[in-house]
C-alpha cells in the first residue's frame, strides 16, 4: 500500500511539474532589456555584414532614424514573444514594402541574428523559436 502511495505521489509531482508553464520566450530573451541588447547588436552585425551592410549604410548619416527603427523593432519582439509591450508600427508587408529584399538577404539577417543569440548565451529552445519566428516572416519581407 505504501508503495501504491509514492507512486501515486511521484506520478502527481511529475504531471504538476510538467504542466507548469515554462518562461515565456519574452523572457528567455531577458525582457524589454535583453530583446533591445540583441537588436543593438544585430543591427551593429548587420552594418558589418557585407550582404546587408548597404542597406544600413544610409543610416549612419541618421542615427535618430536609425534609433526610432531599433524602437519600433523592439516593440515588436517584445509584443510577439509575450511582452506585456503594444507594437503600434506598420505590419511586415507595409513596413518592407518598395525594399525589394532578396533571399539572400533575408538569410544573412537570420544568420546574424543567431550568432548575436549564440553571443548572449541563449539555449537551443530560444534559439530554435526565434528562428522560427523569423522564417514564418519570410514571406512578408521577401520580394516586398
Amino acid at each position: 500500500m505504501k508503495q501504491l502511495i509514492v507512486l501515486a505521489l511521484l506520478s502527481f509531482s511529475l504531471v504538476t511539474c510538467a504542466q507548469q508553464e515554462s518562461p515565456s520566450l519574452y523572457n528567455r530573451l531577458g525582457g524589454e532589456e535583453g530583446i533591445s541588447s540583441i537588436i543593438d547588436d544585430a543591427v551593429a552585425m548587420h552594418s558589418e555584414n557585407p550582404i546587408v551592410a548597404a542597406r544600413f549604410t544610409p543610416y549612419k548619416q541618421k542615427p535618430e532614424r536609425l534609433a526610432e527603427i531599433k524602437k519600433h523593432f523592439v516593440a515588436f519582439v517584445c509584443a510577439g514573444t509575450g511582452g506585456p509591450q503594444d507594437y503600434k508600427g506598420r505590419d511586415m508587408v507595409t513596413a518592407h514594402s518598395g525594399m525589394n529584399i532578396s533571399p539572400e538577404e533575408f538569410v544573412a539577417v537570420v544568420d546574424d541574428l543567431m550568432l548575436v543569440l549564440d553571443q548572449h548565451n541563449m539555449d537551443d529552445q530560444t534559439k530554435k523559436d526565434m528562428l522560427y519566428i523569423s522564417w514564418s516572416l519570410k514571406n512578408m519581407i521577401v520580394g516586398q
